[in-house]
């Protein structure tokens, strides 16, 4: 039985989690971390420390806020507890460093998105990047992302940028907005431009727009509820134990 603690089980996504793995039958909720701590049939705790000196705990799932994740991030893995992260904003530079601080054989696992149709979007746009001389991201999400633009965006946006070098684009940047409006080319990822919607009645979709002379190319991909998520949590969380080390992006887990 895997004993999971979640951090942010009282949010939208942690009480997705805590129902999802409640309802499989190889791991067990066994604490939970939230400084909002709402009641819950396990015991809660108000920071990661209390919870680890409380509990014995095999991987913490981590749904918080940018700017809590990286510091739940600093005790659990030194620690030796795995970690499922599904909280973005984190950079590459912030992800490596805090997978080096980590005990021996233990996994960090960061992915920007954990829909299985999120992840295959973002292959085939690594198939696409290399024939499209032009790519651009849109992505939409609920009005309450705390980050802009969205990890699964940036993520997209480094795959086309790979897979498409040495090549780069053509078409008009920042140079074409005009005084006043700056930022209505996106922001530039690797040189890909990314736009960011937040609006009520979106969970999270994007989509990528591919051109070149004559044609276009646009793959989307669309959550409309959190449950869409669940099966990559649970995979990520079986997963880890055997793995260690810094790994990113469901596929790694899904091939």
């Amino acid at each position: 039985m895997i004993k999971v603690a979640v951090a942010g089980y009282a949010g939208r996504m942690g009480s997705a989690v805590v129902d999802a793995v409640t309802a499989a039958d190889d791991m067990t909720v066994v604490c939970g971390i939230d400084p909002h701590a709402a009641e819950a049939p396990f015991p809660v705790f108000g920071t990661l420390a209390e919870a680890l000196d409380a509990a014995d705990v095999d991987v913490l799932v981590d749904f918080t806020q940018p700017n809590v994740v990286a510091g739940n991030l600093s005790v659990a893995l030194p620690r030796g507890v795995d970690c499922v992260v599904g909280t973005t904003g984190l950079s590459n530079e912030t992800l490596e460093g805090l997978a080096a601080s980590a005990a021996p054989g233990t996994c960090l696992f960061y992915a920007p998105n954990f829909t299985t149709g999120a992840v295959l979007m973002m292959e085939f746009a690594k198939a696409a990047a290399p024939y499209f001389p032009e790519a651009e991201v849109i992505e939409y999400h609920h009005c309450n992302k705390k980050d802009a633009p969205s990890g699964t965006a940036v993520r997209t946006a480094e795959i086309i940028a790979e897979a498409r070098a040495p090549r780069v684009s053509e078409a008009p940047g920042r140079e074409t907005e005009i005084a006043g409006a700056e930022g209505a080319r996106g922001a530039l990822i690797d040189g890909v431009p990314i736009h960011s919607v937040r609006s009520m009645g979106f969970v999270a979709s994007q989509e990528v727009i591919f051109g070149s002379l004559g044609q276009t190319l646009t793959i989307r991909h669309d959550s409309w509820d959190r449950t869409s998520y669940m099966p990559g949590v649970l995979l990520g969380i079986r997963s880890v134990g055997n793995r260690d080390g810094l790994i990113v992006g469901l596929e790694n887990f899904m091939n």
